[in-house]
């Protein structure tokens, strides 16, 4: 039987399995929606998940020392990694909400509430495909790897990347599940979080000329940082971005002179924008002045005490549309779709830093939902599109 026959007879079977699967399917991705989990909370929803992978017979099914909850069907040699976050935002205006964030109410064929996108829709779908994919023997050859992994909307990448690290997980291909409105996501722009940080001298406020104002030290910075991202802007859309997110300063009381100000900066990356590349340009962007700048590091721990730091240079990264990967996905999708996948580049940061930046292992994106739809008020996932992604991921072992 050649490759694309097979595509073709199985992606039937897929299909009907997947009609049998969907109430089911969709009633667990309402729960989930319905367990709280920001980041650093999510012991309740990944209770849940490794209960699920139990009772669906996953072959193994464990939650690691940080809480990823890490499911595995089938022993064979090349291994396959679906990837999905358990963490979601918080919900900070409730009453913006035409629907309960934490309802998992279906109207209008939309699933609603937080992290219906963003991506607990994806986590359904991963875990139910790796299911469908044992009671199909599609897992034959292979090991399969549904991951659900804590932390990434603080901290990301660095949960994923520790996962990896165990022996019996790293795996060969990966399959990022961020939401790409069912395109086939080739990469991502990178991000660096940088501060910068001005000194001066306090004083009482009745007598501001014996002190040195460290936040008027800190506007030229903030006027270099403007100029900066209009420069970026006019190298067209393709090109990375500088946004200043927060300012701080330090002073002894309300009628005191400011001796500390810092900013931060949300700096999206493009490919050529490696960490020497911005420490050319922020050296640049402090020249003249004594401010000093660092990329800052984000530290947290995970719900199971874990302390977890993370380096907040994160490297775009990209997979070539000729890769062997790239081309699998493209079968699995035409063998379900009867046509090619658009193809695109997330502008976001996902956990694939992890895997592609800092591992080098071939890694691509396909997840259901609107991108743009993560984070917002009525945030939604349509269903259709989480049962369509749940007979990709099914489908695409038996093209790789």
């Amino acid at each position: 039987m050649n490759a694309e026959y097979k595509q073709k007879s199985m992606q039937t079977e897929v299909k009907a399995l997947m009609q049998t699967l969907e109430s089911d399917l969709i009633q667990f991705a309402r729960e989930l929606i319905k367990i709280p989990s920001i980041t650093g909370e999510e012991d309740d929803v990944a209770n849940c998940i490794h209960e699920k992978m139990q009772s669906l017979g996953y072959d193994r099914a464990v939650i690691d020392e940080i809480g990823n909850v890490i499911g595995m069907i089938g022993d064979g040699p090349v291994k396959i990694m679906f990837d999905s976050h358990m963490d979601t935002v918080s919900v900070n205006n409730p009453g913006g909400w035409a629907f309960n964030p934490f309802g998992g109410k279906i109207v209008d064929g939309k699933l609603y509430g937080r992290g219906s996108v963003d991506m607990k829709s994806a986590v359904a779908a991963t875990v139910y495909a790796g299911y469908a994919m044992k009671r199909l023997g599609l897992d034959k050859g292979k090991t399969i790897i549904i991951s659900t992994s804590v932390m990434e909307e603080d901290i990301d990448g660095v949960a994923l990347h520790m996962m990896c690290q165990r022996d019996d997980v790293r795996p060969d291909y990966v399959v990022i599940c961020e939401p790409s409105n069912l395109k086939l996501a080739l990469g991502h722009r990178g991000r660096a979080m940088l501060k910068v940080a001005t000194v001066g001298i306090s004083a009482h406020g009745s007598s501001p000329d014996k002190g040195v104002n460290a936040i008027y030290k800190m506007h030229p910075i903030i006027q270099r940082v403007n100029d900066l991202n209009r420069e970026l802007d006019k190298q067209g859309e393709k090109a990375g971005t500088v946004a200043l997110t927060k300012i701080d300063s330090d002073a002894v009381s309300l009628n005191a002179i400011p001796e500390k100000c810092s900013i931060y900066l949300d700096r999206r990356l493009t490919l050529r924008e490696n960490e020497i590349y911005i420490t050319e340009e922020m050296n640049k962007l402090v020249e003249g002045t004594d401010a000093t700048w660092k990329i800052y590091d984000v530290s947290g721990k995970s719900y199971t005490g874990e302390p977890i730091t993370l380096h907040s240079f994160l490297p775009a990264w990209e997979i070539d549309n000729t890769h062997s990967l790239t081309h699998a996905c493209v079968e699995a999708y035409r063998a379900l779709n009867n046509r090619s996948p658009q193809m695109f580049t997330w502008d976001f940061c996902t956990n694939g830093v992890a895997t592609a930046g800092q591992m080098g292992i071939p890694t691509i994106g396909f997840g259901p939902g609107d991108p743009k739809q993560a984070h917002m008020d009525d945030e939604f996932c349509p269903v259709s599109e989480i049962i369509s992604a749940a007979e990709f991921y099914t489908l695409l072992p038996v093209c790789i």
